[in-house]
C-alpha cells in the first residue's frame, strides 16, 4: 500500500466510525421520541448505567459515562426531576451523594430496555456472532490506542 492509500484508509476509517456513532445516537434518539419515553440518549445511557450499578457517586457516573462533571450533573437534575433518579446522602461522606434508580426510573428502564434489543438487532442485521466480536474487539483495541496519546 503506498503513503496516499494509506492516509486515506485510516481517514475513511475515523469518518466511519464517527458517521456511524452518530448515526445511531440520532436513530436510537427517534426511537425513543416515538414511544414518547421523554428521555435523550444521554439521559438513558445514565438510566442504564444505574440499572447495572446502582447507588453510585457522581463522579464514578461521570467516568462510567464518559460525560465531563458540569453534564452529568446537569443530566442527574434533569432525571431528578423527572423523579428517574434521586440523591441520596452518602453514609460515609457527607460532602457526598449517591444516585439512585427511583421506582419510576426502574420501570422505565424496563419500558425502554425491549426496545433497545430491538433497535440493536436492526442495527446489526446482516452480521453474525463473530463479525461482532470481531468489531467489538476492534473498536475496543482503537479505545485503547486513544488512551495512551
Amino acid at each position: 500500500m503506498t503513503v496516499d492509500v494509506l492516509q486515506q484508509t485510516e481517514y475513511m476509517t475515523g469518518f466511519i466510525i464517527e458517521r456511524s456513532s452518530k448515526k445511531m445516537k440520532q436513530s436510537f434518539q427517534q426511537v425513543l421520541k416515538d414511544h414518547d419515553f421523554n428521555i435523550t440518549v444521554d439521559q438513558w445511557v445514565v438510566l442504564q448505567e444505574l440499572n447495572q450499578s446502582n447507588g453510585q457517586g457522581q463522579i464514578e457516573l461521570a467516568s462510567k459515562t464518559f460525560k465531563d462533571a458540569p453534564t452529568i450533573t446537569r443530566i442527574i437534575d434533569i432525571l431528578c426531576k423527572k423523579a428517574y433518579v434521586e440523591r441520596v446522602p452518602n453514609p460515609t461522606d457527607r460532602r457526598r451523594f449517591k444516585v439512585c434508580l427511583t421506582k419510576h426510573g426502574k420501570q422505565l428502564v424496563s419500558q425502554v430496555m425491549p426496545h433497545v434489543h430491538l433497535f440493536r438487532q436492526k442495527a446489526y442485521a446482516g452480521l453474525n456472532h463473530k463479525q461482532l466480536e470481531q468489531l467489538k474487539v476492534a473498536l475496543n483495541h482503537i479505545f485503547e490506542n486513544l488512551n495512551t496519546i
